[in-house]
């Protein structure tokens, strides 16, 4: 695994490492079991494109692998990448009792120094990681790296809502109860009051758009959920990268 070596990169790992065991639970919890279905979203849009090698960038327990092979029934080659030590395991336990499950594989490492080769996969994901990345350029260089030309990247995130009656709402829960939540079920409040920071203060989607397309990417389309609390990013490889 390549070396973590900004602090707030070790301070994430080491977060994610201590909620691991609860981690698939409070996502369930916190989103009302619409997390799945926002995975759902994004996994058809590369099975459409026929993607046959697939990565998921920050797999953490595997979920977005898992949800893929349920519906490509194994066709793809996937393979989850994480810095959680805690949360692979959590993976490769769950890959045992999933249909098809030989067909992915997990690997520890960053997405900002992927341990592949250029192009090496047709698409890949991301859901809910972008937050807590410490270098966003460099994790959408990478992963125009090791994309083929015409490669799909999908990302998946949470951002602060646009202001209409909805915002306050989604605030007060966000940001009052989700920490307590937290503390309740994980036992680890901090954690949880971290991860409404982290939306609070992130960019906006426009501006990961750009991003985007600064790495290498064209035709860079938005789109929004929950009135902007939850978006979706999908761009593709461009034939000169």
């Amino acid at each position: 695994m390549a070396a973590q070596s900004h602090p707030r990169d070790q301070a994430v790992q080491g977060m994610f490492d201590r909620i691991a065991g609860r981690y698939d639970l409070l996502n369930r919890v916190i989103s009302f079991k619409l997390d799945n279905w926002w995975r759902t979203q994004a996994i058809d849009i590369l099975i459409r494109c026929q993607a046959s090698r697939i990565i998921d960038l920050g797999t953490g327990t595997g979920d977005m692998v898992f949800n893929a092979m349920k519906t490509t029934r194994g066709v793809p080659r996937l393979i989850g990448l994480d810095v959680s030590f805690n949360m692979l395991q959590l993976a490769c336990a769950k890959r045992a009792t999933q249909p098809h499950g030989s067909t992915a594989a997990f690997v520890q490492g960053s997405a900002m120094a992927s341990p592949f080769k250029n192009a090496s996969f047709d698409g890949a994901m991301s859901a809910f990681v972008l937050r807590n990345v410490s270098d966003l350029e460099l994790f959408f260089s990478e992963a125009c790296r090791i994309l083929k030309p015409g490669g799909k990247l999908i990302t998946l995130d949470m951002f602060p809502p646009q202001k209409n009656w909805f915002a306050p709402l989604y605030c007060l829960y966000f940001y009052s109860l989700v920490p307590w939540i937290g503390g309740l079920i994980a036992g680890d409040r901090s954690a949880y009051r971290y991860l409404s920071e982290s939306v609070r203060n992130f960019h906006p989607p426009e501006v990961i758009s750009e991003r985007i397309r600064r790495a290498g990417f064209a035709q860079v389309t938005l789109r929004k959920f929950l009135n902007g609390a939850v978006c979706m990013h999908i761009a593709e490889k461009t034939a000169l990268n």
